[in-house]
């Protein structure tokens, strides 16, 4: 038997209940995983409320994790019982003591990377890479408006774009979390409860505007974001944290704005499993080479509903992991 938060419905946190289950042995191309750690991301809380629907209950959320291949099934190569690795994705499974996986989703461990770090960003790295390989290319001197910039997220948005010679523009809530995101890069902090981020943002860049903007706010900010980017620039629409997002009119982003909206799914990116696996390699090579989630906050695995809480009343900076030992 093993330990797994589940829930037999959609709800609030409280349906985050303690269970007791068995697992069976892997099949054809799974391994067994016994994990070490797992992260927590806002898109549980959609799985969680109904948001993004979950195709069967009870359900067990959880979609990054990282740990110690504990079985492998009939035709697993590569894979041996012992071998430490990380994972990210659908079907969901992180929050249990140990989970069956196909094993092409298994992704070793460089050495000195801990189980702990690899769960605090695989999602959001491989979420990082999607943007500034894919969706929103930047470089040396190009400007990016980063929401929530002390985030989980917003930290790694932050280090990597830094390293590819971009200057990085941060909304935060707190002086606290302005430390924190500067001291992982950030060039410029906007305190967004006390100043107009736009107005901010247009004063820093010469009135011209970012050329890139990543948010995962939601709410109005999304629209009062497309007056901070440039002519022909890019918004890129990740999460609704805040709040949803009201039909935008195509009238919004142009003429006038000649901007570029981008709404991709990182489930989507990845389940093309050569991009995954490309793009989970480099983020774990950046781990090993100093690549931070920033503060991590580890919680044991009866607290998921805690995490939650606090993930969804903004109070929390850097990465939420579970342990589930």
């Amino acid at each position: 038997m093993i330990r797994s938060i589940q829930m037999t419905a959609p709800g609030g946190a409280e349906v985050l209940r303690h269970a007791l289950i068995d697992l069976p042995a892997p099949g054809a191309g799974e391994i067994r995983l016994r994990h070490e750690a797992a992260g927590v991301n806002f898109v549980d809380i959609y799985h969680r409320t109904g948001l993004y629907p979950l195709p069967s209950y009870p359900a067990t959320l959880g979609v990054e994790g990282a740990g110690v291949v504990e079985a492998v099934g009939p035709g697993v190569e590569g894979l041996a019982v012992g071998d430490r690795v990380a994972w990210a994705g659908l079907p969901a499974g992180g929050y249990a003591d140990a989970r069956l996986l196909a094993a092409d989703r298994a992704v070793r461990l460089p050495e000195g990377v801990e189980p702990v770090t690899a769960a605090s960003l695989m999602l959001r790295g491989i979420t990082v890479h999607m943007l500034l390989n894919r969706v929103c290319p930047v470089g040396p001197g190009s400007t990016i408006l980063v929401h929530a910039a002390a985030g989980g997220l917003g930290l790694l948005l932050t280090q990597w774009a830094k390293s590819l010679g971009a200057t990085v523009i941060g909304t935060v809530g707190s002086a606290a979390k302005a430390e924190t995101a500067r001291a992982h890069g950030l060039d410029h902090a906007i305190l967004y409860q006390e100043e107009d981020f736009v107005a901010a943002v247009r004063d820093l860049t010469g009135g011209r505007g970012a050329d890139v903007a990543v948010d995962g706010i939601g709410g109005d900010t999304l629209r009062r974001t497309f007056d901070a980017v440039r002519l022909f620039g890019t918004v890129a629409s990740v999460g609704q944290a805040g709040g949803p997002v009201s039909p935008i009119e195509l009238s919004e982003l142009g003429p006038r704005r000649s901007l570029c909206l981008a709404r991709p799914s990182v489930f989507g990116y990845m389940s093309d499993l050569a991009a995954y696996r490309v793009a989970a390699e480099e983020v774990l090579s950046r781990v090993a080479n100093g690549l931070s989630a920033g503060p991590v906050t580890c919680l044991p695995l009866d607290a998921a509903a805690e995490a939650h809480r606090a993930l969804e009343g903004r109070g929390t900076s850097g990465a939420l992991v579970l342990m589930p030992n």
